[in-house]
């Protein structure tokens, strides 16, 4: 009985603490779908993005078909005039799976590439709905297996935050 009268200030606290963090960046998890250009190996993908703390964010991108790819990124936020407005800038990288078909022997293989990803972009978290818009630009480079820069990745993630 007494660790319980303990236990609910500490709860208490916890929660008044994680919703204060919350509002610092307007949102601290947000889920979602992330459309790009074609040309790009993470393209159209589901994102989530959750701050670490007010100004450092964590994006996880999943994208299906072929290739089918993961993507990590470390994002750094800087708020704009505009409440609900930041604009956004990080790095990390990716490993992709994509599908080579041997023209002689008409086999498919499935063939690994690791690659690097930059972005930067404009976030915006509307101030009554839980819906969070970000546009950036995210070039790529492949580096294992087929050496590649893809300079024209934009992209457009609209997602529900919690």
């Amino acid at each position: 009985m007494n660790m319980k009268r303990k236990l609910i200030p500490f709860l208490l606290f916890a929660m008044i603490l994680a919703a204060t963090s919350a509002n610092a960046q307007d949102y601290k998890t947000a889920l979602g779908v992330r459309l790009s250009s074609a040309a790009a190996v993470v393209n159209n993908s589901v994102s989530i993005k959750h701050f670490i703390n007010e100004k450092v964010a964590i994006e996880g991108l999943l994208s299906f078909g072929d290739p089918l790819a993961i993507g990590v990124l470390g994002e750094f936020h800087k708020p704009l005039s505009s409440p609900g407005l930041s604009y956004y800038y990080g790095a990390g990288g990716y490993v992709s799976f994509v599908k080579k078909t041997n023209t002689n022997t008409q086999k498919t293989s499935t063939e690994p590439n690791l690659g690097a990803q930059g972005v930067i972009g404009l976030d915006y978290k509307f101030p009554n709905i839980p819906l969070n818009i970000s546009l950036d630009w995210k070039p790529e480079l492949n580096i294992v297996t087929d050496i590649n820069f893809e300079p024209s990745a934009v992209g457009f993630t609209a997602r529900f935050t919690f």
